[in-house]
């Protein structure tokens, strides 16, 4: 598993007595899995990045109902295999079976056991990331969608 990103909190509350959520994870996990398979790759480059969902079979995006964070797109359009909660605003974008698989926050079972199908039968999502890539070109590119969208509405405020 790679993990990627700091260990500093971006949003929400710090992690308890001064530790780091990477921490509080590996201690939890403490004699349940082989340690050696987790790799925290810290903050990457741009590209490295992206080379990192390029090669992804998952990527699992879990968040409370908060604003939608980029790294899904960014995921979504390198084809990644996204398995998300089934929260707001992921369900914005996301639909089940059609471009990604959710998953109920509160139930970590049902997450592994998602995300081990998933990586079971990589054949079977295929269908999936490529829907997901298409999603985010047709609804979130920047210059033929986003922008001329941003272009309109300032027009019309301003």
């Amino acid at each position: 598993m790679l993990v990627v990103g700091g260990d500093e909190v971006s949003y929400g509350r710090a992690a308890p007595d001064g530790q780091t959520y990477r921490t509080l994870y590996m201690q939890e996990l403490a004699g349940k899995v082989d340690a050696s398979r987790i790799h925290f790759l810290g903050k990457l480059p741009y590209p490295q990045y992206l080379q990192v969902l390029r090669l992804s079979s998952a990527h699992v995006y879990l968040t409370y109902p908060f604003v939608l964070s980029w790294s899904m797109l960014e995921a979504m359009a390198c084809g990644c295999l996204l398995i998300g909660s089934n929260t707001a605003p992921v369900l914005e974008v996301l639909q089940h079976q059609r471009n990604g698989l959710l998953v109920d926050f509160h139930a970590p079972e049902a997450i592994a056991a998602t995300v081990i199908a998933a990586l079971e039968h990589p054949q079977a999502m295929a269908p999936l990331r490529e829907q997901a890539r298409c999603d985010v070109q047709q609804h979130f590119d920047l210059k033929r969608v986003c922008l001329p969208r941003l272009q309109a509405h300032i027009a019309r405020v301003g």
